[in-house]
């Protein structure tokens, strides 16, 4: 991703949040059918990775859907303020006319989600998940193109693609695609990247395919210029907010 302008950031040193949840990389067992389509990763390490994830998920199934124990220990974020009128990304509009339902917003859904313990291990698990199974490649050397967004089912993918393989596993897994969306940054290095926001009832937090945590979006130094919209297939606009933190990659 490429885009032209690039602002400053200010920084600080990063705060240790109260609690982080850092499991092992686990597949999620809703990933097992999408990856179906992908007989060229079905190795050994796959299938046990696999098995894994199946039972994270049984787990996951199984437990309380909410508790008002221990959920103090969850982190918490302030929300990203947002302004209406942003266009989507070319690259998003092709998305839309390959994959529609990605793009389509049910006004039924809740805008976010009730962050509980489980919650949380569920989003670590698929993004830890999904970053170990992906490898990295370049949309100019995967498509010929410098910024084309699809699934990657091929094993290869964008900073894009691994959020739009985490968003299908985490609403197959029945959270809200409404609550997950798809967002335009400027990395630390001053360079268009995307990320998954995750909009929760203790703020927002970030998946993001070059760390395995998942932070508060004021923790990842990024620049944060345009998201989707939670009401239709427009984007807003984040007003270039800053991140207080600068935080190195864990991958």
């Amino acid at each position: 991703m490429h885009i032209a302008f690039k602002p400053t950031t200010p920084r600080a040193n990063r705060l240790k949040p109260q609690f982080s949840w850092k499991p092992q990389p686990r597949p999620g067992a809703t990933a097992r059918r999408y990856l179906a389509q992908r007989p060229s990763m079905a190795n050994a390490g796959l299938i046990a990775g696999l098995v894994y994830l199946i039972l994270v998920l049984v787990l996951f199934s199984v437990l309380p859907t909410s508790s008002s124990r221990g959920t103090t220990s969850v982190l918490t974020s302030p929300h990203l303020p947002t302004k209406q009128g942003a266009g989507p990304i070319a690259a998003w509009r092709k998305l839309c006319e390959l994959h529609p339902t990605e793009c389509q917003v049910n006004p039924m859904e809740s805008e976010t989600i009730q962050l509980t313990p489980r919650i949380w291990l569920l989003l670590a698990s698929v993004n830890q998940w999904v970053n170990a199974t992906i490898k990295p490649r370049a949309d100019v050397d995967r498509w010929g193109m410098e910024d084309h967004w699809d699934f990657p089912r091929d094993g290869y993918g964008d900073c894009e693609d691994y959020q739009l393989l985490k968003r299908k596993l985490l609403v197959r897994a029945g959270l809200p695609a409404r609550a997950l969306r798809m967002t335009v940054v400027l990395d630390e290095a001053a360079t268009g990247h995307a990320v998954m926001l995750v909009r929760t009832d203790r703020g927002d937090f970030i998946l993001d395919n070059k760390r395995s945590d998942i932070l508060p979006w004021h923790e990842t130094g990024y620049i944060y210029i345009k998201r989707e919209s939670d009401e239709g297939v427009d984007w807003v606009w984040l007003g270039a907010a800053a991140s207080l933190h600068k935080v190195a990659s864990s991958r």
